[in-house]
């Protein structure tokens, strides 16, 4: 007989050990403070986790299965996965314990130690949801200076042939990224995101995590997520009809009062694995060769899921533990209170993290291009800035927090994932949004009071940082533009960044 766990982002009915199931076998699952504390994720995202978990076992156990579940406040409850297994072997007396590899280091890690603690075989499958494996993309990235994400990507399409043609890929290019990066048009009638009313199994996740974690971040309410997979199925499908027409043309696109956009929002339901992979990338195509939706969003969409995703899973597994720990610019300063409570005069950062606090979502330019380009610029540290974005979004794992916040926004990494840092003035924020009108500094002006503290910032970024980037081969612009300015500028920028990090540390409102 054997004991099979299920973890929390396991919920796909297809994953590696459920197939392995058998007559007399037993499925546990377990809600542990261990894993709800690590770091203290959002109260959104910790109701998503927990719902989707006691509705994936009740699905499992219409089927006849066997399930032992423990619910984080059951009297019995051990308050590890360790602890719970332990339990659950000495109750059932299995031969064997059966589970699908985790998806983040720390924890295979200690699953890899479990076999001697408890004296039996402890198996550990390889994650097969995944369209890439770990040992296809070490192959891929073993003779090569550099691994960019867009080779990946073009390989991955002709392996499971999205958006082929005999001659090539469809449209005749591989990338439609330059359509994709439309300024916010304010008149939008952006259509709605799914939603749906919690019912009676998640109103008692609500009231057990306002009760155990009144102190962790975020809004609970209101809660409208899916948290089964019919649910998942029904907000991809409502994407795919009004939302994926206009995803390309607005996905860079920032508008206040507007938090999903065009974007999916399926990433939460990707990563715990009630959606798959295949099936929302096959269903974007279906929607193109129908010809309801374009090409340029079609495309985009699947880079994301095909391209991004699992590049930057495959890639964190190839560099793991130490990947975790470089700090190529040494930034160090503390993550500021802003990150938490919203007060600041920057309207940008307010509204990014008001709207993560409020639904434990920010859309990607949001987390890159203002959460993230903040931290690079202050020089955050690395450390704090990934445990705060693996902590807020509901769709965060560290497989693909890390990558994302240490390689691509903060490029802690130093060049591994990214080809230069993604660093950036007010300017950009006040093309991709309508922010800036209704922020108390200017993006126009430069220096001083009154200047956006991302003017000034990016100078210093690149004047502090010249002798570790000046020798990339994409920085040379902005190189030769910090040469030129007169000493009397460079001074300026130096005084505002050293008069604004001042304040920041200080805790004042900046």
């Amino acid at each position: 007989m054997k004991l099979v766990l299920i973890l929390g982002d396991q919920l796909s009915r297809s994953i590696a050990s459920l197939r392995t199931l058998q007559d007399g076998d037993v499925v546990m699952m377990a809600e542990v403070c261990e894993e709800a504390t690590y770091v203290r994720h959002h109260k959104k995202k910790l109701v998503f986790v927990f719902s989707a978990m006691r509705h994936f076992a009740e699905q499992l156990a219409t089927e006849g299965l066997t399930i032992h579940y423990t619910k984080y406040d059951d009297a019995d409850n051990r308050g590890s996965l360790y602890g719970e297994i332990k339990k659950a072997a000495d109750c059932f007396s299995p031969d064997e314990v059966v589970v699908t590899a985790p998806g983040e280091f720390r924890l295979l890690e200690e699953i890899r130690g479990w076999s001697k603690q408890l004296g039996l075989p402890v198996s550990i499958l390889e994650d097969d949801r995944f369209l890439a494996s770990q040992s296809e993309f070490a192959k891929w990235a073993a003779d090569r200076k550099s691994l960019r994400m867009e080779y990946f990507y073009r390989d991955m399409r002709k392996k499971w042939s999205v958006l082929m043609e005999p001659h090539g890929p469809t449209g005749g290019q591989w990338n439609f990224d330059a359509d994709n990066r439309k300024a916010p048009d304010p008149t939008l009638k952006v259509p709605p995101t799914y939603t749906c009313d919690p019912d009676d199994i998640t109103l008692e996740v609500i009231s057990l995590v306002e009760r155990v974690f009144p102190k962790h971040f975020g809004d609970i309410h209101p809660f409208n997520y899916a948290v089964t997979r019919s649910g998942a199925l029904d907000a991809l499908e409502l994407f795919i009809r009004d939302r994926l027409p206009g995803f390309g043309d607005w996905q860079d696109a920032m508008l206040q009062g507007e938090p999903w956009m065009y974007h999916s929002h399926i990433a939460l339901y990707l990563n715990s694995g009630l959606l798959e992979p295949l099936e929302c990338i096959q269903r974007a195509e279906a929607a193109y060769r129908q010809g309801s939706a374009p090409l340029n969003a079609v495309e985009g969409f699947i880079r994301q899921i095909l391209g991004w995703r699992e590049y930057v899973r495959c890639l964190y597994w190839l560099k793991m533990p130490a990947y975790k720990t470089s700090n190529f610019l040494d930034a160090s300063r503390d993550l500021p209170d802003l990150f938490w409570t919203a007060e600041t005069r920057m309207n940008c950062m307010r509204q990014s993290v008001l709207e993560t606090q409020q639904n434990a979502y920010a859309h990607h330019i949001q987390r890159l291009m203002v959460l993230g380009n903040f931290a690079l610029l202050a020089g955050l540290d690395p450390q704090q800035v990934g445990d705060w974005f693996l902590l807020v979004y509901a769709d965060a794992y560290e497989w693909v927090e890390l990558p994302n916040v240490h390689g691509m926004a903060l490029f802690a990494d130093g060049g591994v994932l990214a080809s230069k840092p993604y660093a950036a003035s007010g300017s950009y924020i006040n093309k991709m949004s309508n922010y800036c009108a209704q922020c108390s500094y200017s993006a126009s002006v430069k220096n001083g009071a009154k200047a956006c503290p991302f003017n000034f910032l990016y100078w210093d970024f690149i004047d502090r940082n010249a002798a570790r980037l000046r020798s990339n081969s994409r920085m040379g612009f902005a190189f030769r533009t910090l040469e030129r300015m007169s000493p009397q500028k460079l001074n300026a920028v130096r005084d505002d960044a050293k008069r604004f990090l001042r304040a920041l540390e200080n805790g004042e409102k900046v």
